[in-house]
């Protein structure tokens, strides 16, 4: 059995624990070896291994990470899984979304919460590399909605032996009107912040590809009107409801096959009770919902040594899951 979460004593506050690992881990923990991926229409895909592919022995597992929203390399969730998986003795990789690994991407188009077809491009193009190997994935946050998405689509052709989603927003339209709310909107401008920069410099660049001008997008205040205005009709949506409606991974879930465990907090302060499944799981699913833990936070220990749970209960499931494939 994996181990429940606790929070660190007087650490409880959801705001503190989503907040605090960008403060515990100022730098990553390793330099990562990167590597860039020509895409079928044009563009690319940039890679963070943990070792070189190379390396990779037989009947090691490697385990595939997708990240989440305006996330990259240097987010602390993302570093300190690989760097978890690496621990285990794994081979790790993780796929930056266009225009995350800090340089822009060259086609109109990004990535949002139900795009699929970059990952199934690079899971391909893994087993190729890897024709052998076991894969495990983890999808954080956008990247585990994405990931539920993505293994409802592939069924049995996904590749992927097992899965874990950490924080997904599997509700799209409840998590992004509880943005909008109270505390909550402090996360909203981080993350918008982002984004319109990137979009202007999408802007600047391709000027006639892109659904609204830079006085346009200076205007966006919501995430919402981000996704009306931008994420919606840039990937073939008729409106923000349309995105959240199609893309939202809760409705999905019961159509993946492979092991999924799927990690929520009741005080994810990105989130309301929508994302909790209230129909029952087939027995392959296993459902964790921490009382605590904010959003990708999850700080157990103590104020004087905090300690980050996901880096252990990962590892740990996966080995549970995939204990008798290997």
């Amino acid at each position: 059995m994996t181990m429940a979460f606790q929070p660190a004593k007087g650490l409880a506050n959801p705001h503190l624990q989503t907040l605090l690992p960008r403060f515990l881990r100022r730098k990553p923990l390793f330099t990562p070896l990167t590597q860039r991926i020509e895409t079928p229409d044009g563009d690319f895909l940039d890679l963070a291994w943990t070792a070189p592919i190379a390396d990779c022995q037989p009947g090691q597992p490697v385990m595939i990470l997708f990240h989440g929203l305006e996330g990259s390399f240097n987010s602390p969730y993302a570093n300190g899984l690989l760097h978890a998986a690496k621990q285990q003795g794994w081979l790790a990789v993780m796929m930056h979304f266009r225009g995350c690994s800090g340089e822009m991407n060259r086609r109109p188009r990004s990535y949002h919460s139900g795009e699929t077809s970059d990952a199934r491009f690079f899971i391909q193009w893994l087993r190729q590399q890897l024709p052998s190997q076991l894969f495990v994935a983890v999808g954080v946050s956008l990247g585990g909605n994405m990931l539920v998405n993505y293994l409802a689509e592939s069924g049995e052709h996904s590749e992927l032996s097992a899965a874990q989603v950490i924080s997904p927003p599997l509700d799209l339209a409840a998590c992004s009107e509880r943005i909008q709310q109270g505390f909550s909107k402090v996360y909203q401008q981080y993350l918008l912040g982002s984004m319109k920069r990137n979009l202007s410099r999408k802007i600047a660049a391709l000027p006639k590809d892109m659904p609204v001008s830079s006085e346009v997008a200076e205007q966006l205040q919501t995430l919402w009107q981000f996704d009306e205005h931008v994420t919606a009709p840039l990937h073939g949506f008729k409106d923000a409801a349309d995105y959240y409606q199609r893309c939202s991974g809760l409705p999905r879930l019961t159509e993946v096959t492979v092991p999924l465990r799927v990690i929520h907090a009741k005080d994810d302060p990105f989130m309301t009770e929508a994302v909790i499944p209230t129909e029952p799981l087939p027995p392959h699913i296993q459902y964790d919902l921490c009382q605590y833990g904010g959003h990708v936070g999850f700080v157990t220990g103590s104020w004087r040594q905090p300690d980050f749970w996901l880096e252990k209960t990962v590892p740990e499931w996966f080995k549970q899951a995939i204990g008798d494939r290997r």
